[in-house]
């Protein structure tokens, strides 16, 4: 069983910054036993792929509309998974999701992903 906890989210300014982070709390696996990835869901919206990360973090994974603000990264050592959101948009505005793959794989799609977290909420006002 794995159960993800993310937190980090808030409210804050166009063109400012979050770092959000998910922590792994997993029974019979180590944390580096999954990939990682990062979700996000907008009022009446279905749910978009933002990022993932392999097993080491040395493979990562975007959303080709948010390369380049967006940073995904893994820390084994602490269990944690962390998303870097820079120059943020309101269009940015949802509730985050972490995601775990017992596997390798670290793509888009939110199927492929076994275990998921509560969410968080990002909202950015202009």
């Amino acid at each position: 069983q794995v159960q993800l906890v993310e937190s980090g989210g808030g409210l804050v300014q166009d063109g400012g910054s979050l770092r959000l982070s998910c922590s792994c709390e997993a029974s019979g696996l180590t944390f580096n036993s999954y990939t990682m990835g990062w979700f996000r869901q907008a009022p009446g919206k279905e749910r978009e792929f933002v990022a993932a990360i392999n097993r080491s973090g040395a493979g990562k994974n975007y959303a080709d509309s948010l390369k380049g603000r967006f940073t995904i990264s893994r820390d084994n050592a602490k269990n944690t998974v962390y998303l870097q959101m820079n120059s943020l948009k309101p269009a940015d505005t949802a509730v985050y999701y972490c995601a775990a793959n017992e596997g390798y794989y670290y793509g888009s799609h939110s199927s492929q992903y076994d275990y998921w977290g509560q969410g968080t909420q990002v909202t950015v006002s202009s």
